[in-house]
């Protein structure tokens, strides 16, 4: 007799108990949950013959695009491939999804999952998997669009409704389109206020549109949602501090970094990005943040001859840039110098921007600020070849910025300041910019 999870995909398992459990760690893997693995553990352990549910490890593992959980994911991987003769075409889509990925062609990992969710509509993970994938890859417009492939066959009756909302949401605010994207975000945390993700893109909203003082707002109303048994919160609590930074409450973001952000221990690469996204910005407008660099750069010292996911990389790349630790940096770019040797989705990314990146920001580090700008403004427009959201792709601004100025680059400082300003006229951030640069300007005519 066919068996279905409790959104009328078909399984090949003969389980409905197990089908039913491991639905419930789909409903959790959607909100972020910490103890998602655990929940799926648990499914395999009672039926280590379930390919779908290795499937979803696998998937998992892989899509936190961290190397310290690629053996786990490759084990995941190992079990699924031995089961896939007994698997349906949904779930040979999940395996051969997750092979791809690991295997280094992200892309085509991503239109695997794609097409599970085009057979089948109501397959929340591996639209949520994919979404992931076009995350990691920077496909800002397919945020959107392959979450409206199949938002048509969705209906309240349907089990994860909302969560397909609050992917629609980002998609749609990664492609410009605030007001629909607020929308569909707050309606997605009414639905279900467990949504980290949907209150996420309400808050990327916010972010782009410069309205710090509302995002600081609705991220502390929404939290009693979102925050408990998350391992997302952390990220929620990082764009909380950039609404702080905005509005130069300095305190606070620091506050937020040491009580928030850090929490978890920089477990995972995922952390380490905001951890060290946070205190560059910082760092950059000038302000001292003591010894937070230190946990940051040991644990990115484990990773860094990885060559995994250069996004990563140049994050790591600011850490070792602000400590001065010269030995890090040549050690980094040195690997992503042989990754770009490579095949795969990671080779590409590494000479199309992770390395110039990553020297770019080596070069800030030793005060070299016109070179920063000379290895930087090239692939500033062509940065979401590497991934990550255009929030987090402002890094390659704030430092061009910055570097502008310190170089006396009058006509530089005068055209990255006009850009800022354009996006968020009333930041006191970008508004001390602008008086820098006058000042710039002013010594320079004197």
């Amino acid at each position: 007799m066919k068996k279905y999870d409790k959104r009328g995909n078909p399984v090949s398992y003969g389980s409905q108990a197990a089908i039913d459990k491991l639905d419930q760690a789909a409903d959790m893997l959607a909100a972020f949950k910490a103890d998602t693995l655990t929940a799926i553990d648990a499914v395999i352990a009672d039926h280590p013959d379930f390919a779908l549910a290795h499937a979803m490890r696998a998937g998992a593992l892989a899509t936190a695009t961290d190397k310290a959980f690629e053996d786990e994911a490759l084990k995941s991987q190992k079990a699924a491939e031995a089961l896939a003769a007994r698997a349906n075409e949904r779930e040979q889509l999940h395996i051969a999804a997750s092979r791809a990925w690991l295997g280094g062609d992200l892309g085509s990992g991503v239109e695997m999952w794609g097409r599970a969710s085009m057979l089948c509509p109501h397959d929340l993970t591996a639209l949520q998997f994919a979404h992931a994938g076009d995350f990691f890859l920077g496909y800002s417009h397919m945020l959107r669009d392959r979450v409206a492939r199949v938002l048509p066959k969705w209906s309240r009756d349907v089990p994860g409704y909302g969560f397909v909302h609050g992917m629609y949401s980002f998609g749609l605010e990664e492609s410009g389109e605030y007001a629909a994207a607020e929308r569909h975000g707050r309606e997605a945390v009414a639905i279900n206020k467990e949504d980290g993700w949907a209150a996420h893109a309400v808050a990327h909203v916010m972010e782009m549109q410069g309205r710090a003082k509302e995002g600081v707002e609705y991220l502390a109303a929404t939290s009693a949602g979102w925050e408990p048994g998350s391992g997302f919160a952390y990220h929620l609590w990082w764009h909380k501090a950039l609404f702080h930074l905005d509005t130069n409450d300095v305190k606070s973001v620091l506050k937020l970094y040491d009580e928030k952000v850090s929490a978890g221990g920089f477990g995972q690469a995922l952390e380490l990005l905001d951890g060290s996204a946070l205190l560059w910005r910082l760092h950059l407008l000038g302000h001292d943040v003591g010894n937070r660099w230190d946990d940051l750069a040991q644990k990115w010292e484990t990773r860094i001859d990885h060559g995994y996911y250069v996004f990563n990389d140049v994050n790591a790349m600011m850490v070792f840039a602000a400590t001065g630790n010269t030995a890090a940096q040549n050690r980094l770019i040195a690997a992503v110098k042989r990754a770009t040797d490579g095949k795969g989705t990671n080779a590409m990314m590494s000479r199309e921007v992770g390395l110039p990146a990553c020297e770019a920001f080596a070069a800030f580090g030793r005060g070299e600020y016109a070179k920063t700008i000379d290895l930087l403004l090239p692939v500033r427009g062509r940065a979401n070849r590497y991934g990550g959201s255009h929030a987090q792709r402002d890094m390659f601004s704030w430092t061009l910025t910055e570097a502008a100025i310190r170089a006396g680059d009058r006509a530089l400082a005068d055209a990255f300041v006009a850009e800022r300003l354009v996006g968020k006229p009333e930041s006191p951030v970008n508004q001390a910019w602008a008086v820098r640069k006058d000042k710039l300007a002013r010594k320079q005519a004197a």
